[in-house]
């Protein structure tokens, strides 16, 4: 080998085996900061939240009656984050979630799986900490009621 090559080549001989991922100082998955957004966790948390049994919908009965009108509107799309709320910092987060639980089943019960399922979920997905899941029962879904999040009947055909 040349020598001009050996300059531009820094690991063809020169004695000086450092790895790259060294030269920068340190592992480079650790090198820079990762933020996540409010709407990240929210979005986790609301799906998660969704995946409990006995989870009827998420949020007030006014939210879930704009947030019906909002998806019957071409592009908007169900809301996943209906009834969550999430305060994300550094390395923690707190949420607050409200739920319509189905009748006949137990709401601590119910409670307790989604706090359980929104913290797996958001720690592994996100990586922070959750310090706290608040839960807010905003009604319960009878047999014989009419779902607010059902299709209406279509009058033109």
């Amino acid at each position: 080998m040349t020598e001009t090559s050996q300059r531009n080549n820094p690991d063809s001989g020169s004695g000086d085996k450092t790895p790259l991922s060294r030269r920068g100082g340190g592992d480079p998955g650790t090198r820079g900061r990762t933020t996540i957004a409010d709407g990240v966790v929210e979005k986790i948390a609301g799906m998660a939240a969704r995946d409990v049994g006995g989870v009827h919908a998420m949020g007030s009965g006014l939210s879930r009656t704009f947030g019906a009108v909002r998806d019957r509107v071409p592009g908007g799309g169900k809301s996943v984050t209906r009834g969550v709320k999430a305060e994300v910092g550094e390395s923690q987060a707190a949420l607050d979630l409200e739920i319509v639980v189905e009748y006949g089943v137990s709401i601590p019960d119910v409670a307790r799986d989604v706090r359980e399922n929104v913290v797996a979920a958001v720690e592994r997905m996100a990586g922070l900490e959750v310090v706290e899941v608040n839960i807010a029962v905003s009604d319960v879904k009878l047999p014989d009621e009419e779902d607010d999040e059902d299709e209406p009947e279509q009058r033109v055909q």
